[in-house]
């Protein structure tokens, strides 16, 4: 769902900058709502056949999950039969949904940086990289966990504590990134940020 959130953004940024005359009439609420519609109902259908797989393994005595989040991959670890339909299925699937949104996000900023370097004015190209910079960088930080966390499922590390680690690490840095990353596009919140850092060093 992020990744479609992410799809999304990419697509808002590039009308806004390719065909600004347009984005009215582009991104509207009905685009909005069917936009919205389409992430819920692709990602909804295509994860149903992951808990019909999980349920279909056969389970031992053995019911301690190796995590503190209770995903499946964390679930069918628990199987006694091979479990590797199983984890195969799942990350392909997230790699096909993930790899086509990514895709997707690289042709909207392809097409993005070609009408940036066409501006002549250099205030229109350093406020259009602005716009684009805060999403970039969320993008590199959830792309990148996502790969560490599937090569270390694939792995299968003796060490169980660094997937539940890199685990952890991904459900809380990207989102905890997100308002401090578009807070700091905000001039009104820079200037507030400045003043108590300001602030904090004059009392020391």
């Amino acid at each position: 769902m992020e990744s479609g959130v992410f799809l999304c953004m990419a697509f808002d940024r590039y009308v806004a900058i390719c065909h600004p005359l347009r984005y009215p009439l582009i991104v509207t609420d009905s685009f909005i709502i069917k936009a919205t519609l389409f992430m819920v109902l692709r990602n909804g259908l295509c994860v149903i056949p992951v808990p019909v797989l999980a349920a279909q393994r056969h389970y031992c005595s053995r019911n301690d999950i190796e995590h503190c989040l209770c995903s499946n991959l964390g679930v069918t670890s628990l199987a006694c039969d091979d479990r590797r339909p199983n984890s195969v299925f799942q990350l392909v699937l997230a790699w096909l949904l993930m790899g086509s949104d990514l895709c997707l996000i690289i042709l909207s900023y392809a097409l993005i940086l070609r009408s940036i370097l066409r501006l002549s004015s250099a205030e229109a190209v350093s406020k259009a990289l602005s716009t684009c910079s805060s999403h970039l960088i969320l993008i590199f930080f959830f792309y990148t966990a996502i790969v560490v966390v599937s090569v270390t499922h694939l792995a299968e590390t003796k060490n169980a504590l660094i997937p539940v680690l890199l685990n952890v690490l991904h459900n809380i840095i990207p989102p905890s990134l997100n308002p401090i990353v578009y807070a700091l596009r905000t001039k009104e919140l820079r200037e507030g940020f400045q003043k108590v850092f300001c602030l904090g060093l004059r009392k020391k």
